[in-house]
């Protein structure tokens, strides 16, 4: 399998690629529009701050891109979030595939929302193998409301889109690569589709 993890200094590379390791799957990193573009598949990992990652983005061209790719597509936190259509962070556009809003955490709770939650309303195959409550691990300050993309939801304290699939593109708010055996099978099932 030609699986190309997109490189554009904004995401947790070094963790996915250390994850699908674990798996026994080599994958590339690259920036390079002819080697994304002919991937098999695509994981758009992403860390930090959604103006500053849409300037990655724009700097290589890649706003221009992503949205063009039809094979399976995975996004994982902020590369989540970076799908939608516009974040309350910065008051930034992103890159509209998803047409979602990204919205701030409001909750009397600590934010971010750091650490371990459970998963629930599971509704893809990107969670065969995956129990309701399983625990997967967050660390974000914004969040795509429910909608009908919502593929997983979970609560802190308001349900909000655990995950989202939409066409081609599959993305997770939670960390599959640091989320133990069920961020595991998840990354395992995306490579199965």
């Amino acid at each position: 399998m030609n699986l190309v993890i997109v490189d554009y200094k904004a995401g947790n590379v070094q963790s996915v690629m250390f994850a699908l390791e674990r798996l026994g799957i080599n994958a590339t990193l690259s920036c390079d529009f002819e080697t994304i573009k002919s991937a098999d598949k695509v994981i758009f990992p992403g860390v930090g701050e959604a103006s500053s990652a849409m300037t990655q983005l724009k700097s290589r061209n890649l706003d221009k891109l992503l949205p063009t790719l039809e094979q399976p597509f995975f996004g994982v936190c902020l590369g989540m979030q970076l799908l939608c259509q516009h974040s309350e962070e910065g008051n930034t556009d992103l890159l509209g595939i998803i047409p979602l809003p990204v919205k701030r955490i409001e909750t009397d709770l600590k934010v971010p929302h750091m650490g371990w939650n459970q998963l629930e309303n599971l509704q893809s195959p990107l969670f065969v193998g995956i129990k309701e409550q399983d625990f997967v691990y967050y660390v974000h300050s914004y969040y795509v409301p429910m909608s009908e993309y919502t593929i997983a939801q979970t609560s802190y304290p308001e349900p909000f889109s655990a995950a989202l699939h939409y066409k081609n593109f599959y993305a997770a708010q939670f960390h599959p690569e640091k989320s133990g055996p069920a961020g595991s099978q998840i990354l395992k099932n995306f490579l199965a589709l």
